[in-house]
């Protein structure tokens, strides 16, 4: 009987005591409270905590049971002391319980209070005495005591009543909390507050007497207001809160936020969303991540806007329209590839690809632009005319290898507009790649030239976790180290937001690899920008899609992420990686590779699969008189005269639009009409453009205007003739432009001129 009994009392207690849900709680790196999602049954009830404070333990210890470290569980005297007033009284007066029995009351909820029940209570506190230790019995008291209303728990308690962590608590504020569970219904802070004042200056001054306190201390407590009502509980993170609940509800989360850098973007958000407002642009993102450690460092959901334009929403992790941010990518490929030289020249003149026009945002074209500056300056056309030329699913499958998972269809379904915006993704998944490269520069200059096989690897905001790069190897990951370094060189040229434009003046400017994006119709606005050290991650725009005029990426996103970057510590700019680097002689005016006849050149550093580009093509070595005004040979000129000078010529549609933006482009000189000889012609069209369809307006007369066509030629002089469907409309010489009122329908250009070259164009007019 005695072995039954003995088994059934160690199995009478049950391992969990306390089943009740508990509040999400998140706190940052060194654990300051960042927000709290409220338990599922409606209390702010804290995850347990093992720490107690000492003030706290101390005043509960005095308050409820001054034998708490002496008894096994039950306090004889007491159980007969309240006893014996009970039953003189005629009704129970006093409890005579010990913290340990609390514990058990607590963890078996709505038992009545009988004899019978105070027996079970005794015999499960020895129990509870015995298995666990007083400091963890006190744990589970201050975790689960009822502080009053819907508030369980010393932490929840201190932040609703104090508006401040359990350690931070004064005497008076630990034995004012120290009282409320011995009647938490009937005091509570706003209510019957001459009773807990009371209650909570007899403790202090037991404190006194039993000189825990001096008098000094005590002569201060007593003299501290009671709360009046409770505060709400620090929001800091809420977005990330929202995040961690729907994985880690009901649990306390150490996550990797900088509470002061939180706070900082915070009030920057704040700043700029009252002002973005005004133009009914309601919502913003911003994420910062350490380079090294893969870390969120703040983490900014959205603005402080109201429930109608959606507040609660996260937009980091929300798909958006890429715009222009998925440039930087391109180029860096492209010269992992060795398909491109850092300023090799692309091409930009108007173009069409089927029934796509990409146009430039400025509506203007440059004929020819090195590929960086095309890049820095964002430009569309020739973003697109290098896609196509490094081809759609090859630039497809470094995307899929950046982990963008909002990339879910096949290259085709996103076509050539891809690079434009023609994808999603979001916030989250671009900074993690503009960190991924970072950090592969870093690894590649801390390791002797080595990358890490998980360069390309998933950020945290879990305080406990510790993002594993991998192996290392010299096989790169996915950018060798000078196709990143290079692009960075590129994006640090990127044109600064008004009032930030000449920063690279100042002494203590910071060196910021940075791009923006602006989708179509003005729905998205992004600035991504990486140091050595940080990744800022902007996005502003309306969370509905709603396009606003002047929703673009750097009136609107970049000076967020100037003022953030302005917070962050300077960072050293990133160290050139010899290692895959040669140096070798460029054309300064092509940016290719210089062969034996370019004129201008210069050593730099390019990165190592850019040695198998073709050598310079704009350089011929030109035959021309004295005064270089004209092109000469042997029939006309005396060899001793002729000079053979190196000559940088464009295409003539190249031609056209590169000498409007650079005067001091001199094409090649004519032939001399005295000399015997050809010299290579070549025209294109200007406008029409390729199967272009133009609807021509009718004036306020109800006439219908002319059609404009116009064409480049590399001798303006020569004769040109015009047909339209093999009908002759005219002739022109020097400015090659001819006026034409075309009926509706399909038609054929066809122009040849005086040497029996001929160009072609189809097009469909429409009034």
């Amino acid at each position: 009987m005695l072995l039954v009994l003995l088994v059934v009392y160690y199995f009478c207690l049950p391992k969990e005591l306390f089943k009740d849900p508990t509040a999400t709680v998140i706190t940052s790196k060194n654990n300051k409270l960042l927000g709290a999602h409220i338990a599922s049954d409606g209390q702010w009830r804290f995850p347990h905590n093992d720490g107690i404070p000492e003030k706290f333990k101390t005043c509960i210890v005095q308050f409820e049971d001054e034998y708490f470290y002496d008894h096994p569980g039950f306090n004889p005297i007491s159980i007969v002391k309240a006893l014996r007033d009970n039953i003189n009284s005629g009704e129970v007066k006093r409890g005579g319980s010990t913290l340990t029995q609390q514990v058990i009351r607590l963890s078996r909820k709505g038992q009545s209070r009988t004899y019978i029940e105070k027996i079970k209570e005794i015999i499960l506190a020895t129990r509870l005495e015995l298995r666990d230790s007083k400091e963890d019995i006190l744990a589970y008291y201050s975790s689960n005591a009822p502080f009053g209303g819907n508030v369980v728990g010393i932490d929840a308690a201190s932040w609703r009543y104090f508006n401040r962590d359990a350690q931070q608590l004064s005497w008076a504020e630990s034995a004012t909390l120290a009282v409320l569970p011995n009647a938490p219904s009937l005091i509570y802070p706003g209510k019957n507050q001459k009773r807990l004042l009371e209650k909570r200056d007899r403790l202090l001054k037991k404190l006194l007497e039993n000189k825990i306190i001096d008098s000094l201390t005590y002569d201060l407590s007593i003299a501290e207001n009671l709360p009046q009502k409770p505060y709400a509980l620090p929001q800091i993170a809420p977005h990330l809160l929202q995040k961690i609940t729907q994985s880690n509800r009901g649990q306390r989360i150490q996550t990797t936020i900088d509470t002061k850098l939180q706070e900082r973007v915070n009030h920057i958000v704040k700043n700029q969303y009252n002002i973005l407002k005004q133009n009914e642009i309601h919502n913003a993102a911003v994420l910062v991540l350490n380079v090294h450690t893969r870390e969120v460092l703040a983490y900014v959901g959205n603005t402080p806007t109201d429930r109608a334009h959606q507040k609660d929403v996260d937009v980091i992790d929300k798909p958006r329209s890429t715009g222009s941010v998925l440039k930087p990518f391109l180029y860096a490929a492209m010269l992992d590839a060795g398909d491109l030289l850092p300023n090799t020249l692309v091409t930009d003149v108007p173009s069409q690809f089927g029934s796509y026009n990409p146009e430039n945002f400025n509506k203007e074209f440059d004929g020819v632009v090195p590929a960086s500056r095309a890049l820095s300056r964002s430009l569309n056309v020739p973003a697109v005319r290098l896609l196509q030329d490094f081809g759609l699913d090859r630039f497809h499958q470094y995307l899929k290898q950046l982990q963008l998972n909002d990339l879910k269809y096949n290259a085709n379904h996103y076509g050539l507009s891809l690079i434009l915006g023609g994808a999603e993704s979001n916030l989250w998944d671009l900074s993690k790649s503009y960190a991924a490269m970072s950090s592969t520069l870093n690894h590649f200059s801390e390791t002797s030239s080595e990358y890490y096989s998980n360069e390309f690897t998933e950020p945290t905001f879990i305080a406990s976790e510790t993002v594993d790069f991998g192996k290392r190897s010299t096989n790169k990951t996915l950018f060798d180290a000078a196709s990143i370094y290079l692009t960075y060189e590129s994006l640090k040229k990127v044109n600064r937001p008004e009032g930030d434009e000449s920063w690279e003046f100042f002494d203590n400017s910071k060196q910021i690899a940075w791009k923006t994006g602006t989708s179509f119709g003005f729905r998205d606005a992004w600035a991504i920008g990486t140091t050595k050290d940080y990744v800022v991650g902007v996005w502003v725009g309306n969370a509905d899609g709603e396009g606003r005029p002047g929703l673009v990426g750097v009136q609107t996103a970049a000076p967020i992420l100037f003022d953030v970057f302005d917070i962050l510590p300077n960072s050293e700019w990133f160290t050139k990686p010899y290692d895959e680097m040669q140096e070798v002689t460029i054309c300064i005016k092509s940016g290719h590779r210089a062969s034996s006849i370019c004129d201008e050149i210069e050593l730099t550093y390019i990165q190592n699969s850019g040695l198998k580009t073709k050598p310079c093509p704009y350089h011929i070595l030109a035959h021309v008189d004295a005064t270089e005004t004209y092109q000469v040979n042997s029939s006309c000129e005396d060899l001793s005269h002729i000079k053979h000078k190196p000559w940088f010529v464009l295409p003539p549609l190249k031609a056209y639009y590169y000498k409007s933006k650079n005067p001091l482009y001199k094409a090649l000189p004519k032939l001399r009409l005295d000399c015997m000889g050809d010299v290579q012609v070549s025209m294109d069209f200007i406008y029409p453009k390729t199967n272009n369809s133009v609807f021509l307006p009718k004036d306020f007369d109800g006439d219908t205007n002319e059609l404009i066509l116009k064409l480049a030629h590399s001798k303006p002089e020569t004769n040109v003739y015009w047909y339209i469907d093999k009908t002759y409309i005219g002739s022109t010489k020097d400015i090659h432009e001819l006026a034409i009122l075309p009926t509706t329908g399909r038609h054929l250009i066809t122009v040849v001129d005086e040497f029996g070259n001929e160009v072609k164009r189809q097009i469909s007019i429409s009034e």
